[in-house]
């Protein structure tokens, strides 16, 4: 018995491990901890960043591989919010952007908004950078599944599936970004909209159609 909070966890782990039972998972994280301490659950699936944030590292004891569950959209993205209009303050907050995280941030979003999805529907999206040459080492693209700024091709992945697993859709596609920072924005948010509709054409729209009316 596993236990999760999130739909896009859920039918991602379903699909990969069809064995597991999966329970809705609810509360703080040491109310879900005591849960699984009680005995109510074989394992509990939580966010490795909020652990250590807690200096909870040594509960850990294994990470999902980036290829049996995608992150939910904009993952561990962080925005600061101020007045429409006050250029003072947009000014001192400039210097805090990330222009990679913003193009990444912007596939993930436009995928999500074409799809129409919502914070509690099974939707998972990953974009990365990495370089063109996709024969170079691993640690010229941190990896497989790693993120590399000084890379220009920007890889986007996208998942939307069936509660109970017995579907997931899966689709990516890359995209050799060029010219200015607004450009490439563009060019991201084109790949967003190109990746969810591989996506519709699969069957995405009557998965999430279902959910939807179900609530």
């Amino acid at each position: 018995v596993v236990g999760t909070s999130s739909l896009r966890r859920q039918c991602q782990i379903k699909a990969y491990r069809p064995d597991l039972q999966i329970k809705t998972l609810r509360g703080n994280v040491g109310t879900r901890l005591g849960k699984l301490d009680a005995g109510e659950y074989d394992a509990i699936i939580l966010a490795t960043s909020g652990l250590q944030r807690i200096e909870l590292d040594e509960r850990i004891r294994g990470q999902l591989d980036i290829d049996a569950c995608l992150p939910a959209v904009g993952q561990g993205a962080l925005a600061i919010e101020c007045r429409e209009g006050d250029d003072e303050v947009l000014k001192l907050l400039a210097p805090l952007n990330d222009d990679k995280a913003r193009i990444r941030l912007i596939a993930e979003r436009a995928l999500n908004r074409h799809l129409e999805g919502g914070c509690q529907v099974p939707i998972a999206a990953y974009a990365v950078l990495q370089m063109a040459d996709e024969t170079s080492a691993n640690n010229d693209n941190n990896g497989e599944n790693g993120n590399n700024d000084n890379g220009n091709v920007l890889w986007l992945r996208g998942r939307v599936g069936q509660a109970d697993g017995s579907k997931l859709l899966k689709a990516e596609k890359r995209v050799t970004l060029v010219g200015t920072q607004d450009e490439q924005e563009s060019q991201a948010n084109q790949l967003g909209i190109d990746v969810a509709n591989i996506l519709l054409a699969d069957g995405a729209g009557a998965i999430l159609s279902a959910i939807y009316h179900a609530e």
